[in-house]
């Protein structure tokens, strides 16, 4: 079988998605683009054979199209996703799964009323191979309960159109998406410091800033988000437990030693670093589709915790450091929560 998939934006991430479910996804077509920029939708189209369509729902209602990728503006994410899941068919949205929660619930409660999951959102660390290791070590029990988790997110530049909120709601949230799987625990609070400020920031942004995370369990976590730290993207996650610890591993590199000096390359982006888990995430995606099983992927409900916490460390931010409790719904039972 072969799942013929209409994109919704053709920006950069909608066109390196179209690329990978052209060249590297097996069992996939792209059939349909549309974007705001009709000019950009025909570019993006023509190098696939796919056809160009004016709108997200004229693209939904397709009939040559069996799933729905969502790569467009982040507040157009609600609406997309709702006439997908009005439309029952299976839809990918890149992060975030809305701007607000009330959007985020409304898909939630939308796709409960359909009675079988359709929504996936694009948190693509859980397909990363270094934390799929992580989980399982964490799964097993070998380290005993975890207790502490350290955590950093580093960039080395970012454009002046970057805010201060974003380190929060566009960083910190795959951080956040991420160890709520790994610890298999809800985030309950969140303080946000800013320590003295890098002199390499846009005048506007508190850079860098740390945000300090409890579970429902009792696991402290600590983020460092330092987006323009100039020397590489660098993602670091370590879990203490009661019997030992597990890191994340850094990316394979040759180690080169040359006039007196020892080292290795340090990627400079995200898309390099998390390649190998984009590609998986869409043929596991792909493969659930087409095997008529529901995503087993990131959840609505993953998408609407995700926000509902980057939004408590906003808070957190603009109210001098205040600890913020997150004031999340309880999860239904459709998504695995207490009947």
């Amino acid at each position: 079988m072969t799942v013929r998939v209409g994109v919704i934006g053709a920006g950069w991430i909608g066109q390196d998605h179209i690329r990978r479910l052209t060249d590297v996804v097996t069992g996939a077509a792209v059939t349909a683009v549309t974007d705001i920029d009709v000019a950009r939708a025909g570019e993006a189209a023509a190098q696939v054979g796919a056809r160009v369509l004016a709108a997200g729902a004229e693209l939904v209602a397709a009939d040559d199209v069996d799933a729905v990728l969502v790569t467009s503006w982040g507040p157009t994410h609600a609406e997309h996703v709702l006439n997908a899941v009005a439309a029952g068919k299976p839809v990918f949205c890149e992060k975030p799964l809305a701007t607000t929660p009330e959007d985020c619930l409304r898909i939630v409660e939308a796709e409960r009323a359909h009675g079988r999951r359709v929504v996936q959102v694009g948190f693509m660390r859980r397909y990363d191979a270094g934390y799929r290791q992580m989980k399982e070590v964490l799964s097993s029990g070998n380290i005993g309960d975890p207790l502490i988790v350290h955590c950093a997110h580093r960039n080395p530049t970012v454009p002046e159109s970057y805010t201060s909120q974003m380190a929060a709601q566009d960083t910190a949230v795959h951080e956040i998406d991420v160890l709520r799987w790994l610890l298999d625990d809800e985030i309950v609070s969140a303080q946000v410091i800013t320590p003295r400020a890098t002199t390499n920031r846009h005048e506007h942004l508190r850079d860098p800033q740390i945000m300090l995370f409890e579970t429902a369990s009792g696991v402290r976590i600590d983020l460092e988000v330092f987006v323009n730290c100039q020397y590489g993207y660098d993602i670091q996650c370590e879990t203490v437990g009661e019997k030992g610890l597990v890191r994340l591993p850094d990316p394979a590199a040759v180690a080169v030693r040359t006039t007196g000096v020892r080292g290795s390359a340090v990627l400079q982006d995200w898309k390099g670093r998390f390649v190998d888990a984009f590609d998986t995430e869409f043929r596991e995606w792909i493969a659930g589709i087409a095997a008529g099983e529901e995503p087993s992927g990131p959840s609505a409900w993953d998408g609407y915790a995700a926000t509902v916490i980057s939004n408590a460390a906003v808070q957190s931010l603009e109210s001098d450091s205040t600890v913020v409790t997150v004031d999340m719904k309880p999860r239904p039972a459709f998504y695995g929560g207490a009947a």
